[in-house]
């Protein structure tokens, strides 16, 4: 028996559709999350923040595929969200001293990468690259990861689990987020190399 093709997803124009209200209140934790860690630190409460920030990264793309409610203002407000949390995490961990500078700078670094990459698709007339299954599993770990690491920092009773935890999700997000980064650049480079060679030799990239 042949298997049936999965059926397609329409992406619409619609604004207000629940998974972006759900991204909307997503980007509000950050302001929140910064006020938490570095005004009056109150640092199990900024862990809370974090963890509800990271879970409704998964609630928001599975009602918007259960519901069939997925739409263009939401294919950008998702990643933003999620690159919004991971900056401002770790511009408040650096502070706070929560995790060392050369990580931070590890991750901040692979972002300017791919930053430099995206700058050169939009000059050659290319969007961005779709978005890859293990660049998504590292933000997704990096995620899980930050809640675990501030824990240990805040609690002190438990850093005996969550902090080795909390560090292994972050080591291993930080490699599949660069291994993600050197698939941005080698798609770049494809697509650059072929636009050189003529038009209609470049693979096709999201818009």
């Amino acid at each position: 028996m042949s298997q049936q093709p999965a059926p397609s997803i329409e992406t619409s124009n619609r604004i207000f559709t629940i998974p972006n209200v759900i991204s909307f209140f997503r980007l509000l934790g950050v302001p929140l999350f910064l006020y938490l860690l570095l005004g009056p630190h109150h640092d199990v409460a900024a862990v809370i923040v974090l963890m509800v920030g990271g879970t409704t990264d998964w609630v928001d793309g599975y009602v918007a595929r259960r519901m069939n409610s997925v739409s263009r203002l939401g294919e950008l407000l998702d990643p933003f969200a999620d690159r919004l949390y991971i900056l401002a995490t770790l511009v408040g961990f650096t502070i706070r001293d929560v995790v060392p500078w050369w990580f931070t700078i590890a991750l901040l670094s692979r972002e300017a990468v791919v930053g430099v990459a995206l700058l050169v698709l939009r000059r050659h007339g290319y969007g961005p690259p779709p978005v890859h299954y293990v660049g998504k599993t590292g933000t997704f770990m990096l995620l899980g990861a930050f809640p675990m690491i501030l824990l240990a920092f805040a609690v002190p009773s438990v850093a005996g689990w969550a902090g080795p935890f909390g560090w292994a999700m972050a080591w291993w997000a930080l490699g599949l987020y660069w291994c993600a980064g050197a698939l941005y650049l080698f798609q770049t480079a494809q697509l650059v190399r072929a636009d050189r060679d003529g038009p209609g030799a470049a693979p096709a990239v999201a818009p």
